[in-house]
């Protein structure tokens, strides 16, 4: 299982990425250890979608940063509250 998953922090600034690990990456975006993250942070899990494939789950990536569906996408999440994280 993979996961495309949406961040945003107190700017409302959007990081979009993807992972098999959710938890675990999000672990790495609060310590830190995300590079691009780290300086514009705290970070929240606004958003989350399931993918069977890393192929799939890059192409919505794309498709999340992009375009109409980014457009889509911040509609969505412009009154939206913090995302429940799946169950292990």
């Amino acid at each position: 299982m993979y996961y495309v998953y949406v961040l945003r922090n107190a700017e409302g600034r959007l990081y979009i990425g993807q992972t098999q690990e959710l938890r675990r990456r999000l672990e790495h975006h609060a310590a830190g250890d995300s590079t691009w993250t780290r300086v514009r942070g705290p970070w929240t899990l606004v958003y989350f979608e399931t993918m069977t494939t890393r192929g799939e789950a890059l192409r919505r990536e794309r498709q999340l940063k992009t375009g109409r569906a980014n457009q889509e996408l911040r509609r969505r999440l412009a009154g939206s509250t913090n995302a429940v994280l799946p169950p292990d």
